[in-house]
């Protein structure tokens, strides 16, 4: 298995407040999310759930601001902003403070495009990733 080059830096703490611009790809690096046709991004029924999973981040993550992002055939690319990285549970324990960490908000996008992708495809335990 071909080991990826890690891009992160091991000493900084991926939930201080700042802007990140994170590209996300598939496995492979198929086309699964569209195709490019007369120079437009035509979004196939998969890139839509990638968009809409996307765009409901702050729903779930409120410290967090969304600026520009771009969905191409294989990847995707986005600026996620942490405004306020300790908010308040919203539903389970609204007493209780955690750390929006860049990873853990990734790899919640993550495993709701999977889900959701799953879902329709009937295909439990693939990975678009």
């Amino acid at each position: 298995m071909r080991r990826r080059k890690q891009i992160r830096l091991r000493e900084y703490d991926y939930s201080t407040s700042a802007g990140y611009f994170v590209t996300i790809c598939t496995k492979d690096h198929c086309h699964l999310f569209g195709e490019i046709a007369d120079a437009q991004m035509r979004r196939s029924k998969i890139g839509y759930i990638v968009q809409k999973c996307w765009d409901e981040l702050p729903s779930h993550y409120p410290g967090i601001m969304l600026d520009e992002d771009i969905l191409m055939p294989n990847h995707v690319h986005g600026i996620i902003i942490i405004v306020d990285p300790l908010v308040g549970a919203r539903h389970a324990s609204p007493l209780r403070r955690k750390s929006i960490v860049l990873g853990n908000i990734i790899g919640s996008f993550k495993s709701a495009v999977t889900k959701n992708i799953n879902e329709i495809q009937k295909s439990p335990g693939t990975s678009p990733w």
